[in-house]
């Protein structure tokens, strides 16, 4: 289905439908989320679109009405969209005496949006404000194939990367810049296990499942896989990072030397290697076993770390944060991270993982990127309730960093950027993995292609068309596996038609 276009004179006959509103400059998920709320409340829905405005305000937004129309309309949620000549919400609510007017909740409580509400309740109307329901997976495949939901992800890709006036050979071309690019990454490391098991019954003495254990693989993560999948990428990388005096870490020394990793381990006696250990049943995850310690390090494995971030600085153009909150970025080396990137220019990007801890993105101050996925961005600022577009400004504003990646799971992610007069730039990117065989590991693939392209000088949407077929090949192998440039370079190929 696809929407028809009103113009005022034309709404009286959508008279009693529910009626939606905005500017919708660039549809993201938060948006859909929110309209298809607006679709459950009646039987007909209208979108009153905001028009262009003055030439002034015309300029700060790439997509003028008539293309920001077409895109609502291509949803299939809304039964037409109302063209406004500006903002003359009041008279799309006298001309369509809407049932329900559905508002976004960062317009809950704006004096712009007193006499709209007064003239809803003057003709015996209700009004709602909705940010669209949060979830973090997704049920498209209850209602479409397979082939039709990854052909409508490819499309959506290519949709994004006209928006951005990217083309394939561009960005097959900003890669080459890759190699030239040195980088440290700095974090917790985690060895995972993953052990395949056959599943032999219940158990006669307790409702416990019983298998067997077959055979199981190490694969080093967190900011070790990070930083070989940087090396895979191409570029140089130097990992600093702390493990125990152990076998597993000896297991990450081996597989640091085997990378070509530069090593800036430091070994703790007081805490074991952190490892988690998967149960897996076919391609299924039955659970998680983990042995880890939490507490910061103390002050002399912590002076270690402090020493080899200093050493590498000078050599490099960035510092990666990839922080599982286990106790490696303590305060004090954060403060000195921060402080090595005023000396020697550095480009910061972080990342910080709470799915099981403590912890929370906005400690992570100045940086260059920063990458949380919806649950910790909305942690972060004690919201559970608005919208990801105020929510994504509000972390921009408070952290100060200069771009943002907000991680959508199933739904793939949103691009933030500023151009050259500070004016945020949003760019959705959808997730081209429609049934991923394992999604642990995603966002450090997503992570090091971030901070290796915005390193190497590439532009911010560039690098996130790429950092999206990243992604899509993180999740097609059980594991974390590193990535190289020519298995991206074959995914891009595939999915971007020249």
């Amino acid at each position: 289905m696809t929407s028809s276009f009103l113009q005022l004179e034309q709404a009286a006959a959508m008279r009693g439908c529910v009626l939606a509103y905005g500017h919708f400059t660039t549809i993201h998920p938060g948006h859909i989320r929110y309209l298809r709320h607006a679709r459950s409340l009646g039987q007909e829905l209208v979108v009153a679109l905001i028009g262009d405005g003055p030439a002034d305000q015309t300029r700060r937004y790439p997509f003028r009405q008539p293309e920001r129309a077409e895109a609502l309309s291509m949803l299939g949620l809304a039964d037409a969209v109302l063209l406004l000549q500006g903002d003359e919400l009041e008279l799309a609510i006298e001309y369509l005496q809407p049932a329900v007017l559905v508002l976004g909740t960062e317009l809950e409580g704006s004096q712009r949006m007193q006499q709209p509400l007064a003239l809803m309740r003057s003709q015996g109307g209700s009004v709602q404000f909705h940010a669209g329901d949060v979830t973090y997976a997704s049920a498209d495949l209850l209602n479409n194939s397979e082939r039709d939901l990854l052909q409508r992800r490819r499309e959506q890709f290519q949709a994004s990367c006209c928006r951005q006036n990217l083309n394939r050979a561009e960005l097959l071309a900003s890669m080459e810049a890759w190699p030239e690019t040195r980088l440290i990454v700095l974090g917790d490391t985690i060895v995972d296990q993953y052990a395949a098991c056959e599943a032999i019954g219940m158990s006669a003495e307790a409702p416990v499942v019983v298998v067997r254990e077959l055979a199981n693989r190490n694969f080093i993560g967190a900011a070790a896989v990070v930083a070989a999948h940087i090396h895979a990428l191409g570029a140089q990388c130097d990992l600093v990072s702390v493990v125990g005096n152990d076998s597993t870490g000896d297991l990450v020394q081996q597989e640091l030397n085997a990378h070509g990793i530069g090593d800036g381990l430091s070994r703790d006696p007081s805490r074991p290697t952190t490892f988690k250990k998967r149960y897996m049943v076919e391609n299924q995850k039955l659970f998680r076993v983990s042995r880890l310690e939490q507490h910061n390090l103390d002050s002399e494995i912590e002076e270690q770390v402090i020493t080899r971030l200093e050493e590498l600085a000078p050599h490099a153009r960035g510092i990666v944060v990839s922080d599982f909150v286990y106790g490696v970025v303590t305060p004090k080396v954060l403060k000195v991270v921060q402080k090595l990137a005023r000396c020697h220019g550095l480009m910061l990007f972080g990342d910080l993982q709470c799915s099981s801890q403590v912890g929370s993105i906005s400690r992570f101050q100045n940086f260059s990127l920063l990458c949380p996925n919806e649950r910790e961005l909305r942690l972060a600022l004690q919201d559970k309730e608005s919208g990801l577009e105020s929510l994504s400004q509000k972390l921009l504003e408070d952290s100060k960093c200069e771009r943002l990646v907000v991680k959508l799971a199933a739904e793939g992610f949103i691009a933030y950027d500023r151009d050259a007069e500070g004016t945020v730039i949003t760019q959705p990117f959808p997730a081209l993995s429609v049934n991923p065989l394992d999604v642990a590991g995603a966002g450090d693939s997503l992570l090091a292609v971030m901070a290796t392209g915005l390193a190497s000088g590439q532009a911010m949407m560039s690098t996130a068309a790429l950092a999206c077929c990243m992604a899509s090949l993180a999740v097609e192998t059980m594991g974390n596996t590193p990535i190289s440039a020519d298995a991206l370079r074959n995914n891009l190929e595939e999915v971007l038609q020249p």
